[in-house]
């Protein structure tokens, strides 16, 4: 996930290039720092020209994490209009301009930020605050654990109740619903005793194959893969995970959906590629230029595993084809 540092004095640039620093000296590189008001900035510091609370909008609505360096305050003002969808909102983390106290305040779970603000204070030698409740009550917290596991969460007021009697120390169950299920197995976590309490949790069942040229404008590419899924009446809560040749692993526009939605990209070599079992579109053009004479449903049948099916074939649009792939 790629980190948009934000600082606006002298001490918050100090904190920003040694983050910095820290972050690339553990191979951590995808991170870029920025100032705004009167101070200037710097070799690693860019300073915006456009207003800071826009310039933050762009920046969550991206899916980058947040990190201000300043008060707690500045930042709440900075992301008031962009908090939408706990499941959704970037994570936001904010430093102290002293680099002392590193504290996740949206998206503690379901974003990261929790995890992401105890790696920065080990970087900065700070102190983590974390203020969420299960993990103050060292309780077990359903949402982190659905997000862990890549499962869809089906009733999300649910998140909300298991939490509650997690914190109040009563036993937490988590069972496969119908076991041997019928169809895709589903997960309930429960109160032991009150099955009202339950989240219904099911494994992500379709994964997304593309094949796209060089440097796809990021907002077509977006908008593409969306009403191919709507189409289908595929919910892009339930994409396991984008697949794609290797040499189109750093593509701008592949990235950028993948961050802003949350869904990992898994690539393939042409040779692993050429491998995959099945009946697939072939096209000469794409052999000759990347080794494989078909990217999208191929990656979609092998990053979803054995006995998977290709539940959309190849759909071409300018410059990109997407194939789904149902797994099992």
């Amino acid at each position: 996930m790629d980190k948009t540092i934000i600082c606006f004095t002298e001490n918050g640039k100090k904190v920003t290039e040694k983050l910095i620093g820290e972050l690339k000296a553990h191979n951590i590189d995808n991170a870029k720092g920025y100032v705004f008001g009167d101070t200037g900035g710097s070799e690693v510091i860019e300073k915006p020209d456009v207003p800071p609370a826009l310039f933050v909008k762009n920046e969550f609505d991206k899916g980058h994490a947040v990190i201000f360096i300043g008060a707690v305050g500045i930042a709440v003002r900075m992301i008031s209009g962009c908090v939408n969808d706990k499941l959704k909102d970037s994570p936001v983390i904010v430093i102290d301009d002293n680099g002392t106290f590193v504290i996740p305040i949206l998206s503690g779970h379901a974003g990261g930020a929790n995890k992401l603000a105890v790696m920065l204070a080990k970087l900065l030698d700070a102190i983590p605050v974390l203020t969420t409740s299960t993990d103050v009550n060292s309780a077990f917290s359903a949402d982190v654990f659905a997000a862990e596991n890549r499962l869809a969460i089906k009733n999300r007021d649910g998140i909300k109740r298991v939490s509650a009697k997690a914190i109040e120390g009563k036993p937490v169950t988590v069972s496969i619903k119908d076991y041997p299920p019928k169809d895709a197995v589903d997960i309930i976590i429960a109160d032991e005793t009150d099955r009202e309490y339950s989240l219904l949790l099911s494994p992500k069942k379709h994964v997304i194959g593309i094949g796209m040229k060089k440097d796809k404008d990021e907002g077509y590419v977006e908008k593409f893969i969306l009403s191919v899924l709507k189409d289908n009446n595929i919910d892009i809560c339930d994409v396991y995970a984008l697949a794609t040749i290797d040499l189109k692993e750093n593509e701008p526009a592949l990235r950028s959906f993948s961050q802003k939605y949350r869904i990992p990209v898994i690539t393939f070599e042409a040779s692993v590629l050429e491998r995959a079992e099945g009946d697939f579109a072939s096209s000469s053009f794409v052999r000759e230029t990347v080794g494989v004479d078909n990217v999208c449903e191929r990656a979609a049948v092998l990053a979803a595993g054995p006995g998977s099916e290709l539940s959309v074939h190849k759909t071409v649009g300018e410059g990109i084809t997407l194939a789904i792939a149902v797994r099992q």
